[in-house]
């Protein structure tokens, strides 16, 4: 059990402490929330929508590749797609979404914090010196990961899903929910996955992984992450490593990371 003031704290003496770390959390959320939602024609019309306008920098990108390999292919989002609203509270349960969405991904760090000050008195000196800076690490690798959602696979996903027809008699109107529902998340769920160092970092110190467990299963890892390129990407290999390539080198980050975690073990041992 972890101390506080040299005693011992009961099972209900944490889960108050936990709680008081829990509402400050969500008071952050909730504060960047608001400001998301009073700010709502930047968050919408310059971050959620701009992926599939054509002078974004990553379709940009591809286009000015595309010419240069003469792959016209590579040119994505250049057809705007129709976004619509069906539902009577559609557009505001969306403009919540967002706001509450954006106010997680900024105080994320504040959040990692708040996690980091309810377990850091149960953790011996020696671990907390092991673990310094952990909070200003697992920020960076966040954003980098929704920087990677945003700017990569998000513009990809609109293309391949946005231009994909079974046939010419279908028009493809996206509903608005849909569309902001699949940014949002892409975005999100990149920044966790993004995570993956720090959570081998911290199995590693428990036992539960090991250098050798992450390199039995590197080939399955391997064929999992181009599944899931080649379902976002278009058909092309090079937009696929474009997307696979940092994927691949994160999990290798995370074998390092293992490996030096063992090795401190072992010396300490």
């Amino acid at each position: 059990m972890a101390k506080e003031a040299g005693k011992d704290l009961t099972f209900l003496e944490h889960l108050d402490i936990f709680r008081k770390h829990l509402m400050r959390s969500a008071f952050a959320i909730v504060f960047f929330a608001v400001i998301a939602f009073i700010f709502k024609e930047f968050i919408f019309d310059n971050i959620i929508f701009a992926p599939r306008e054509p002078w974004f920098p990553t379709n940009r990108f591809f286009c000015y590749l595309g010419k240069l390999l003469d792959m016209n292919s590579m040119c994505i989002n250049q057809t705007k797609f129709t976004l619509m609203n069906v539902e009577l509270g559609g557009q505001f349960s969306t403009h919540l979404m967002v706001s509450i969405i954006s106010g997680v991904i900024i105080s994320f760090p504040f959040i990692l914090w708040q996690f980091w000050l309810f377990i850091k008195p149960a953790l011996k000196e020696n671990e907390i010196r092991y673990s310094r800076g952990v909070i200003y690490f697992a920020s960076v690798l966040f954003f980098m990961g929704v920087l990677f959602g945003y700017y990569l696979i998000i513009p990809l996903t609109i293309e391949f899903f946005g231009s994909y027809y079974i046939s010419g008699e279908v028009i493809n109107q996206i509903n608005i929910s849909s569309f902001i529902s699949s940014v949002t998340t892409v975005s999100l769920w990149s920044g966790i996955v993004f995570e993956l160092p720090i959570v081998v970092y911290f199995l590693s110190k428990i036992g539960l992984i090991t250098p050798s467990f992450l390199k039995k299963y590197r080939k399955h890892a391997i064929v999992v992450l181009f599944i899931i390129a080649a379902v976002i990407t278009p058909p092309d290999v090079f937009s696929q490593l474009l997307v696979v390539g940092p994927l691949i080198l994160l999990y290798e980050f995370s074998i390092i990371i293992s490996k030096r975690v063992m090795k401190n073990k072992a010396l300490k041992n």
